[in-house]
């Protein structure tokens, strides 16, 4: 799998699960890229196909209803479901 990184403040480790045809997914790059936090991302339907079910199974850990965006924290110690920009705030302390 090849994720994407895009840089800023390193505001801990931000990773998003997401797919290229969301507009919440695109919401909250959109969101990141305002508040200048560095993050990496992967649009899972732009892997191939075992690539898309290696990523569905990481997303499947952290989000049991495998729906996109998907923010991991620190590698899991916070997670953010779905486009919540004041939940980004508090926990990446913005």
């Amino acid at each position: 799998m090849k994720s994407q990184h895009v840089d800023g403040a390193e505001k801990g480790k931000v990773f998003l699960y997401t797919l290229s045809t969301c507009i919440w997914c695109r919401k909250l790059k959109i969101f990141l890229n305002e508040q200048g936090v560095a993050y990496d991302y992967l649009d899972v339907d732009q892997q191939t196909r075992a690539d898309r079910a290696k990523a569905r199974e990481e997303v499947l850990v952290y989000n049991p209803g495998l729906s996109f965006p998907t923010m991991v924290v620190n590698d899991g110690q916070a997670v953010i479901v779905g486009f919540d920009p004041a939940k980004v705030q508090e926990i990446l302390k913005l």
